[in-house]
């Protein structure tokens, strides 16, 4: 029967990959088997099914065939137990949902903005690997408080990336400031990562006439603190392309004000 609704291509269409989500009203014995049976039947392959949410499985697939992916939408809108939620070429989130078998949590306001809690570090430092393997500019801010484990999951996720990582300004060892760099520190493939309250409002000019020369750079940036970071120079938080929260627990308040004055670092900002 399914064969009639079929057409076969005259030429064979490049292989795709899709992500089929769907919700379980009743998870009755044999509703995998029978959905997978169907992939099976319109030769639509799985390469990876995890649980991703409550209620909710996730599917990623692969097929040749367009008119068997539009095929499969009209049937599974006529299976009972299940709606269908999503079936889609794959974004970061659906990808990392089915890896990591949970979505990541994005503010209902603002679409860049990202929150994790220091227990989804893996989760978080997958993440940050995707984005940080996309070429070309981009400004990356971590808010957090101290500790939280915003600098490690940075080094984490370049190292994951195949990528060179190079402090700015950093104070996860001790207080760091650079005023030059290298020639070779200057490649796109650099990681380039920037402590917010030390880089604005501790550093010398020479500090700030290379940090303007990075942030030239074709390459990505990760500001720490950029709430700070914002307020003491010509950027906004508009030019910022992801806006990730890590806290130690979902609640927990991230301060965004630091006092400009003060003469030493608070030992908790450190």
């Amino acid at each position: 029967m399914l064969e009639g609704w079929i057409s076969v291509a005259d030429e064979k269409q490049e292989k795709k990959v899709w992500y089929l989500e769907y919700l379980i009203h009743e998870n009755r014995p044999g509703l995998l088997g029978d959905i997978s049976s169907l992939l099976g039947m319109l030769k639509i392959n799985i390469i990876t099914i995890n649980g991703v949410d409550l209620n909710r499985r996730g599917l990623i697939l692969e097929s040749d065939d367009d008119e068997r992916i539009e095929l499969l939408r009209s049937l599974l809108e006529r299976v009972n137990n299940i709606s269908l939620t999503k079936l889609r070429h794959p974004k970061l989130r659906d990808r990392l949902a089915v890896r990591h078998g949970r979505y990541i949590s994005r503010d209902a306001d603002d679409k860049k903005t990202f929150r994790f809690v220091r227990d989804e570090i893996g989760l978080l430092v997958d993440f940050l690997a995707e984005i940080f393997k996309k070429e070309g500019h981009q400004l990356i801010g971590i808010r957090g408080r101290p500790r939280v484990g915003k600098t490690e999951s940075i080094v984490a996720s370049s190292v994951c990336a195949n990528k060179r990582w190079s402090f700015v300004s950093s104070t996860l060892l001790k207080q760091t400031i650079r005023s030059q760099m290298a020639d070779d520190e200057r490649s796109t493939d650099h990681v380039f990562i920037v402590d917010g309250i030390v880089s604005t409002l501790r550093a010398p000019e020479q500090h700030q006439t290379l940090l303007r020369e990075i942030l030239r750079l074709d390459a990505t940036k990760v500001v720490e603190h950029p709430d700070i970071f914002v307020r003491y120079t010509e950027y906004s938080l508009e030019d910022f392309d992801y806006i990730i929260e890590l806290r130690n627990f979902e609640d927990e308040e991230i301060p965004t004000d630091i006092d400009p004055h003060i003469s030493t670092f608070d030992s908790e900002w450190r």
